[in-house]
Protein backbone atom coordinates (compact mmCIF):
# COMPACT_ATOMS: atom_id res chain seq x y z
CA UNK A 1 0.00 0.00 0.00
CA UNK A 2 2.61 2.17 0.59
CA UNK A 3 4.71 2.18 -2.61
CA UNK A 4 0.85 2.37 -4.24
CA UNK A 5 0.42 5.44 -2.09
CA UNK A 6 3.83 6.79 -3.95
CA UNK A 7 2.96 6.03 -7.32
CA UNK A 8 -0.31 7.42 -7.14
CA UNK A 9 0.96 10.77 -5.77
CA UNK A 10 3.60 11.27 -8.06
CA UNK A 11 1.53 9.81 -11.38
CA UNK A 12 -1.98 9.64 -10.62
CA UNK A 13 -4.14 6.93 -10.37
CA UNK A 14 -4.68 6.20 -14.22
CA UNK A 15 -0.84 6.20 -15.05
CA UNK A 16 -0.13 3.72 -12.43
CA UNK A 17 -0.62 -0.06 -13.21
CA UNK A 18 -0.69 -2.88 -10.74
CA UNK A 19 2.91 -3.70 -12.68
CA UNK A 20 4.19 -0.20 -11.32
CA UNK A 21 2.68 -1.09 -7.79
CA UNK A 22 4.50 -4.37 -7.52
CA UNK A 23 7.75 -3.43 -8.85
CA UNK A 24 7.72 0.06 -6.46
CA UNK A 25 6.78 -2.57 -3.49
CA UNK A 26 9.88 -5.27 -4.49
CA UNK A 27 6.77 -7.64 -4.79
CA UNK A 28 5.59 -10.45 -7.24
CA UNK A 29 2.51 -9.56 -9.37
CA UNK A 30 0.50 -12.60 -7.26
CA UNK A 31 1.42 -11.18 -3.69
CA UNK A 32 -0.82 -8.51 -4.94
CA UNK A 33 -3.62 -9.88 -5.99
CA UNK A 34 -3.59 -12.24 -2.85
CA UNK A 35 -3.99 -8.96 -0.75
CA UNK A 36 -6.16 -7.14 -3.52
CA UNK A 37 -9.15 -8.01 -6.51
CA UNK A 38 -7.95 -5.07 -8.21
CA UNK A 39 -6.22 -2.10 -8.27
CA UNK A 40 -9.80 -0.42 -7.38
CA UNK A 41 -9.71 -2.05 -4.41
CA UNK A 42 -6.56 -1.06 -3.34
CA UNK A 43 -7.33 2.31 -3.37
CA UNK A 44 -10.51 1.61 -1.50
CA UNK A 45 -8.29 0.55 1.29
CA UNK A 46 -5.68 3.02 0.65
CA UNK A 47 -9.40 5.69 1.43
CA UNK A 48 -9.89 3.76 4.60
CA UNK A 49 -6.57 3.55 6.40
CA UNK A 50 -6.79 7.69 5.48
CA UNK A 51 -9.82 7.76 7.34
CA UNK A 52 -8.36 5.40 10.06
CA UNK A 53 -5.49 7.51 10.55
CA UNK A 54 -7.80 10.57 10.51
CA UNK A 55 -9.96 9.38 13.46
CA UNK A 56 -7.02 8.18 15.30
CA UNK A 57 -5.42 11.60 14.96
CA UNK A 58 -9.41 13.15 16.41
CA UNK A 59 -8.84 10.91 18.95
CA UNK A 60 -5.57 11.21 20.45
CA UNK A 61 -6.01 15.39 20.08
CA UNK A 62 -9.71 14.96 22.25
CA UNK A 63 -7.47 12.45 24.90
CA UNK A 64 -4.60 15.06 24.94
CA UNK A 65 -6.83 17.43 26.74
CA UNK A 66 -8.56 17.47 30.18
CA UNK A 67 -11.52 14.84 30.69
CA UNK A 68 -13.85 17.89 31.62
CA UNK A 69 -12.35 21.01 29.43
CA UNK A 70 -15.00 19.80 26.69
CA UNK A 71 -14.51 23.17 24.39
CA UNK A 72 -10.88 22.67 24.81
CA UNK A 73 -11.42 19.05 23.77
CA UNK A 74 -13.67 20.24 20.36
CA UNK A 75 -10.67 22.89 19.92
CA UNK A 76 -8.67 20.40 19.40
CA UNK A 77 -10.47 18.01 17.62
CA UNK A 78 -10.76 21.09 15.09
CA UNK A 79 -6.86 21.38 15.10
CA UNK A 80 -6.35 18.10 14.21
CA UNK A 81 -8.55 17.97 11.89
CA UNK A 82 -7.52 20.84 9.73
CA UNK A 83 -4.17 20.15 10.82
CA UNK A 84 -4.77 16.03 9.50
CA UNK A 85 -6.43 17.21 6.04
CA UNK A 86 -3.96 20.09 5.44
CA UNK A 87 -0.47 17.71 6.20
CA UNK A 88 -2.14 15.12 3.65
CA UNK A 89 -4.26 16.76 1.09
CA UNK A 90 -2.51 15.41 -1.93
CA UNK A 91 -3.27 12.29 -0.44
CA UNK A 92 -6.63 13.41 0.21
CA UNK A 93 -6.98 14.73 -3.49
CA UNK A 94 -5.88 11.19 -4.90
CA UNK A 95 -8.25 8.71 -2.58
CA UNK A 96 -11.73 10.65 -2.18
CA UNK A 97 -11.19 13.07 -5.51
CA UNK A 98 -9.59 11.17 -8.39
CA UNK A 99 -10.69 7.90 -7.41
CA UNK A 100 -14.52 7.49 -7.46
CA UNK A 101 -15.81 4.24 -7.01
CA UNK A 102 -19.27 2.82 -8.71
CA UNK A 103 -20.82 2.77 -5.15
CA UNK A 104 -19.30 5.71 -3.36
CA UNK A 105 -22.84 7.25 -2.41
CA UNK A 106 -23.92 3.50 -1.47
CA UNK A 107 -24.89 2.92 2.47
CA UNK A 108 -21.23 3.50 3.61
CA UNK A 109 -21.03 6.23 6.42
CA UNK A 110 -18.95 8.95 7.00
CA UNK A 111 -16.48 7.85 9.85
CA UNK A 112 -15.11 11.35 10.62
CA UNK A 113 -18.65 12.57 11.08
CA UNK A 114 -19.67 9.18 13.20
CA UNK A 115 -16.36 10.28 15.05
CA UNK A 116 -17.56 14.04 15.72
CA UNK A 117 -21.64 12.71 16.49
CA UNK A 118 -20.17 10.42 19.33
CA UNK A 119 -18.19 13.14 20.74
CA UNK A 120 -21.10 15.70 20.22
CA UNK A 121 -23.25 12.74 22.30
CA UNK A 122 -20.46 12.81 24.63
CA UNK A 123 -20.45 16.47 25.29
CA UNK A 124 -24.76 16.53 26.33
CA UNK A 125 -24.22 13.39 28.38
CA UNK A 126 -21.65 15.16 30.62
CA UNK A 127 -23.91 18.78 30.36
CA UNK A 128 -20.79 20.40 28.38
CA UNK A 129 -23.82 21.73 25.70
CA UNK A 130 -27.29 20.75 24.60
CA UNK A 131 -27.75 19.72 20.83
CA UNK A 132 -30.91 18.33 19.98
CA UNK A 133 -29.47 16.12 17.53
CA UNK A 134 -25.50 15.63 17.27
CA UNK A 135 -25.39 13.49 14.30
CA UNK A 136 -26.84 16.09 12.20
CA UNK A 137 -24.67 18.77 13.81
CA UNK A 138 -21.65 16.39 13.40
CA UNK A 139 -22.62 16.45 9.32
CA UNK A 140 -22.92 20.15 9.51
CA UNK A 141 -19.57 21.12 10.84
CA UNK A 142 -17.55 18.44 9.35
CA UNK A 143 -18.75 19.42 6.03
CA UNK A 144 -18.58 23.10 6.77
CA UNK A 145 -15.05 22.34 7.93
CA UNK A 146 -14.30 20.02 4.80
CA UNK A 147 -15.19 22.87 2.58
CA UNK A 148 -13.52 25.97 3.97
CA UNK A 149 -10.50 23.66 4.39
CA UNK A 150 -10.67 23.35 0.36
CA UNK A 151 -11.59 26.94 -0.34
CA UNK A 152 -9.02 28.52 2.31
CA UNK A 153 -6.19 26.05 -0.06
CA UNK A 154 -7.22 27.61 -2.80
CA UNK A 155 -7.20 31.20 -1.32
CA UNK A 156 -3.85 30.85 0.53
CA UNK A 157 -5.74 31.02 4.22
CA UNK A 158 -3.28 30.59 6.87
CA UNK A 159 -3.59 27.69 8.86
CA UNK A 160 -3.30 29.44 12.03
CA UNK A 161 -6.58 32.35 10.84
CA UNK A 162 -8.68 29.31 9.91
CA UNK A 163 -8.02 26.67 12.51
CA UNK A 164 -9.13 29.80 15.24
CA UNK A 165 -12.21 30.50 12.48
CA UNK A 166 -13.28 27.43 12.81
CA UNK A 167 -13.15 26.68 16.27
CA UNK A 168 -15.33 29.85 16.74
CA UNK A 169 -17.55 28.36 14.56
CA UNK A 170 -18.23 25.16 15.84
CA UNK A 171 -18.29 26.43 19.57
CA UNK A 172 -21.00 28.66 18.42
CA UNK A 173 -22.29 25.61 17.23
CA UNK A 174 -22.52 23.99 20.53
CA UNK A 175 -24.01 26.69 22.79
CA UNK A 176 -21.94 28.69 25.21
CA UNK A 177 -19.77 27.13 27.66
CA UNK A 178 -22.37 25.79 30.35
CA UNK A 179 -21.39 27.10 34.34
CA UNK A 180 -20.30 24.25 36.74
CA UNK A 181 -22.25 26.34 39.57
CA UNK A 182 -25.52 25.42 39.50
Amino acid sequence: MDAAERLFLAQGIAATSVDAIVAGADVAKGTFYLHFQSKEQLLAALQQRFIDDSCADLQASIDARPANDWHGRLRAWVTAGVDGYLDRIALHEVVFHEFRPHDRHATHRNSTVEHLAEFLTDGNRAGAWTIEDPRLQALLLFHSMHGAVGEAVKLKVGRKHLTRALQALFERAVGPRRSSIS
